[in-house]
């Protein structure tokens, strides 16, 4: 055999045992390829609002509740 002639390649993974269907292989497939690929990097934390969005809040509180929050809460 010459080294130009095309060779089959190594299978991934072979079944030793059972006679699994068409379906239960590309299952296993998928699986097997999900778990050999690189791990993502985790999403950098969040830092918090932007000033975009803190500038929006300026020193409004939160009312107390009561019999007159609703006439409070509008004072902003």
């Amino acid at each position: 055999m010459s080294d130009t002639e095309d060779v089959a390649p190594e299978p991934l993974f072979r079944v030793v045992r059972g006679t699994p269907t068409d379906v239960e292989l590309a299952a296993l497939s998928v699986v097997l390829a999900a778990r050999t690929r690189p791990v993502e990097e985790p999403a950098p934390p969040r830092q918090g609002p932007s000033a975009w969005a803190a500038s929006a809040r300026g020193g409004r509180t939160l009312g107390r509740p009561g019999p007159d929050a609703w006439r409070l809460s509008a004072r902003g």
